[in-house]
């Protein structure tokens, strides 16, 4: 092997033991050690970039581009909801997560599978005061599991075929053959992951601050008669399982039902008193059917969906201070409507247009967002500050963004598109239908991890480029040389720890020739070896950085490398033992 091909595992390998053994971030690590190799000179820059050119990666950003549509018109919400249902036990959700995953992810790609999931299971997480890194490595691993089961679940096979067409014109893969391993493998790893993931995973990224704000502001909020409230109790409805808020009273036409009950039916336009910390407001401006109950509300200059909530912290020098918010004219002065007010502690009782300001009262306000500029540096207030992800769902355009998403995946299923065309112009559309504005699009790309794929990718190719991979896969293959069983182990074992290195379908182009040559030194089918490449350059799971959807929940996930390691490893070794132990069985040597 050649010093620049040592010089690249030796930054491959200081770059695995940095996120290991420290709190580096994953993106910064892997932009460090690409530069190690451009700076020294190891592999041109061209080589060294080529992951932020790769077709993988930037499908992977329009997919973000295409989660952002499905949640800003609450289309994907909504199925999360329908099939996670209220919270019970992490086990029992895991497996409502991980079965209809598995199932999808056999005939749809399963990288727009997790990138749809995760901000919706981010949502339901934080709703629900669970810990959401107990839910999104399941989700990845379900995936990755149910893609095994079909050709066209996962690129890798696609891949691999493709070489098997190239090598032998007259031989192919059945779009069902990879079932026969895929789904005593996706079998195991669910009964594994729904006995042990819980206890294994850890418990962070919950979405709920420990240290929450403990001001609270009373809300009411109107059942529209066209929605799906009316004629649901509240628990169905969902308004008793929000962190930190309690339903205080029902206003239906000249009557006050107080301590509701969960049983209690809705009417159209009853009147429903909120008390609760701002989050848990912010879900209720989630919700369809609800709206917030001022009239002020629809005279504002902008639509709902352009604008956001803000707080403000009411000055001496305001000049509604003293006077109360209808009489004040505080809508025409400031083009915001007052939605709640916290003073203190203290439940105030008189409907939003007849409370009287005092200094210090925060509001809560329904804006536009230019409110922030245009009074950030005014006198009236003492501080302002806006809510992230507080625009309630478009879902009128839910119908809109299911079409997009369907036309995406049909159009690739049937190959007239490639993902990556299709991903961007599903990206485009949803844009262009309003499903989700430009600036919304951006804020939901995960820039961190795309630096992370491009960076991987690029220290991969530098170990094709350099030589490296190949020598590192042909030793692996050399101690086998006695057994074409054994041959067959090799080839899974190099298999698999080129995809922990590499990326997936990297290590299945690298085997796929030394596996078919070496079927041809023992005078065996080919098919055994190619089966196995399939699985092993597939189920990757003990690093974060083998399969795109392992690193597309690492972060939301507030994962740490070591976390993959621990619960990924004992599946990696059942899918190998699987998959040695039957492969010979079905596909002969």
């Amino acid at each position: 092997m050649t010093l620049a091909g040592w010089t690249v595992i030796a930054v491959i390998l200081a770059c695995i033991v940095l996120l290991i053994g420290t709190r580096i971030a994953a993106d910064v690590v892997f932009i460090g050690g690409l530069t190690a190799l451009i700076v020294s000179q190891v592999v041109p820059a061209s080589e060294a970039l080529v992951g932020f050119s790769n077709q993988g990666m930037l499908t992977v950003a329009a997919l973000y581009v295409v989660a952002a549509g499905l949640k800003e018109t609450g289309a994907i919400q909504y199925v999360v909801e329908t099939i996670v249902g209220r919270f019970n036990s992490i086990r029992r959700t895991q497996i409502r997560i991980m079965a209809p995953v598995m199932v999808v992810s056999a005939f749809l790609n399963n990288t727009p599978v997790v990138a749809s999931f995760i901000p919706a299971l981010e949502d339901w997480a934080r709703k629900n005061q669970v810990a959401v890194s107990k839910l999104l490595i399941p989700l990845s691993y379900a995936a990755i599991l149910g893609g095994t089961c079909t050709l066209i679940g996962t690129s890798t096979n696609l891949i691999v075929n493709g070489l098997l067409i190239e090598e032998v014109s007259t031989q192919t893969i059945g779009i069902f053959e990879p079932a026969l391993i895929g789904i005593p493998c996706a079998i195991v790893g669910f009964l594994y992951l729904a006995l042990f993931g819980d206890e294994l995973l850890p418990a962070r990224g919950s979405g709920y601050d420990t240290f929450k704000d403990p001001r609270e502001y009373t809300i009411e909020m109107i059942v529209q008669g066209d929605s799906p409230l009316p004629g649901k109790t509240i628990e169905e409805a969902g308004l008793r399982h929000l962190p930190e808020l309690f339903l205080a009273e029902i206003y239906r036409e000249e009557h006050i039902i107080a301590a509701v009950d969960p049983e209690q039916e809705l009417r159209a336009e009853d009147r429903l008193i909120f008390t609760g910390v701002v989050d848990s407001i912010v879900d209720l401006q989630q919700i369809k059917g609800l709206t917030p109950a001022t009239d002020q509300i629809f005279k504002l200059n902008s639509s709902r969906r352009e604008r956001l909530l803000i707080e403000a912290v009411v000055s001496p020098s305001h000049p509604v201070n003293g006077n109360t918010i209808k009489k004040g004219g505080f809508r025409n002065k400031y083009d915001a409507v007052v939605l709640a007010v916290s003073r203190s502690g203290e439940r105030i009782k008189e409907k939003v247009g007849d409370i009287r300001l005092n200094t210090g009262d925060t509001l809560l306000l329904e804006a536009h967002p230019t409110f922030l500029d245009q009074y950030k540096n005014s006198s009236d207030y003492y501080l302002i500050s806006g809510i992230s992800d507080s625009s309630p769902p478009d879902y009128e355009r839910s119908g809109y963004a299911w079409t997009i998403l369907g036309g995406m995946v049909a159009s690739v299923g049937f190959g007239l598109l490639s993902m990556f065309q299709a991903s961007f112009l599903a990206a485009g559309l949803m844009i262009a239908t309003r499903c989700c504005r430009t600036a919304t699009a951006k804020d939901y790309i995960d820039w961190s991890v795309l630096l992370v794929i491009a960076a991987s990718l690029g220290l991969g190719n530098a170990l094709q480029v350099t030589g490296a991979a190949t020598v590192l896969a042909e030793e692996f293959l050399h101690l086998a040389k006695g057994s074409p069983y054994l041959a067959l182990a090799g080839v899974y074992l190099a298999t698999w720890i080129l995809t922990e290195m590499v990326t997936n379908n990297a290590a299945a182009v690298l085997i796929f020739p030394i596996a078919i040559s070496m079927a041809a030194s023992y005078g065996v089918d080919y098919m055994p070896f190619v089966m196995t490449i399939i699985m092993a350059a597939s189920a990757s799971f003990s690093t974060p950085i083998g399969y795109q959807t392992n690193l597309m929940v690492y972060g939301p996930g507030g994962y740490k490398f070591t976390d993959f390691t621990k619960i990924g490893l004992p599946l990696n070794l059942m899918v190998a033992i699987i998959t040695i132990s039957l492969v010979p069985q079905i596909w002969p040597l």
